[in-house]
């Protein structure tokens, strides 16, 4: 503006606008501030308007412990109910704004927060997973409840159980006794799941402290923090044969103990090189490998033109399994 200032000296005010693309008005705005700065702030106070001290005086009212917890319709009819009158609604929020207090006044409870598990397995039987699901029972609102626990590295099933409810008391036993099937040391093992009420309960983390073993939980309401029980129960139930209701109790044990048997001796998984869980958990992979890679020499010294001169290999295990692998930020390449 000093400079359209300048030029309009030489020229009139017009041109000079015109030439710098300065809107008039807003030279004139400007000049006119320069002229008098407090003109614009000098804003005439309303003849309605509350002085200072009654301000205050209502602001001292909005502090009392009586009313700090309230919003500003229901102290105005609280004070109504008292026979006082001090202001509006509108003109409590007012004078609240104007002190940067239109917000919770009161002190609440913080959620704590809640960190990110990031778990690394590299051998079976370093991590495993557990979680409950309900199975539809034989009439509408009744259910069987599956409780899995899965070790993550090899996918294999290590110990489930079907029961009539979910109780901390039935997890604590299923993992006892999965722990000593697997006879698993003090220190060797850490168990995953979410936050539902058997998971977080006092009887398995005093069962989990007994056994020497680091339990883990899932930030609420993140089920990503649990991927391998939700991908094992959506194998479940997207099986063809997968019933939309047992009958009772019994027939949802021998559908369980049926499936279970294929998914750990014969299913084939993706995650694990297409080995099948049992075989990964057991540590016969090195074999399988070498006599997978031996079938296709052979297929490769019969027809190398087929392979176009690269020698197959079959897919490798995963040398390590991951929740929430770390992000890691490679270095910028000048």
């Amino acid at each position: 503006m000093k400079v359209t200032e300048s030029l309009a000296k030489e020229v009139n005010v017009r041109q000079a606008c015109a030439a710098l693309t300065v809107s008039s008005a807003s030279f004139y705005r400007w000049r006119n501030r320069q002229i008098s700065p407090s003109r614009e702030n000098r804003r005439p106070s309303p003849p309605l308007a509350l002085s200072e001290e009654e301000e205050k005086a209502i602001l001292q009212i909005l502090h009392e412990e009586r009313f700090v917890d309230l919003a500003p319709p229901e102290i105005y009819s609280k004070l109504l109910d008292e026979g006082q009158f001090l202001c509006s609604v509108r003109t409590m929020y007012r004078i609240l704004a104007k002190h940067n207090e239109v917000k919770e006044r009161r002190n609440q409870l913080a959620h704590p927060h809640y960190q990110k598990p990031e778990l690394l397995a590299e051998r079976s039987n370093e991590i495993w997973s557990w979680d409950i699901t309900k199975l539809k029972g034989p009439a509408k609102w009744t259910y069987f409840y599956l409780y899995v626990i899965l070790d993550i590295f090899s996918r294999y099933v290590v110990g489930w159980m079907v029961a009539h409810r979910e109780l901390a008391s039935l997890a604590g036993k299923l993992i006892d006794q999965t722990c000593e099937k697997q006879n698993i040391h003090p220190k060797q093992l850490t168990i995953h799941a979410d936050r539902g009420s058997s998971m977080t309960s006092k009887t398995v983390a005093f069962l989990l402290s007994d056994l020497g073993i680091t339990k883990s939980h899932s930030r609420p309401h993140v089920s990503n923090d649990n991927p391998y029980s939700e991908a094992q129960f959506k194998t479940l139930k997207y099986r063809p044969a997968f019933p939309g209701r047992f009958g009772s109790i019994e027939d949802a044990r021998e559908f369980c103990q049926n499936f279970f048997r294929w998914y750990n001796r014969e299913h084939h998984h993706s995650g694990i090189g297409f080995l099948t869980p049992e075989d990964v958990h057991y540590g016969r992979v090195e074999q399988i490998i070498k006599e997978r890679q031996a079938v296709l020499n052979t297929a490769y010294e019969q027809h190398p033109e087929r392979f176009k001169g690269v020698m197959p290999k079959p897919l490798a295990l995963p040398s390590a399994v991951w929740i929430n692998k770390p992000v890691t930020t490679d270095p910028v390449q000048h």
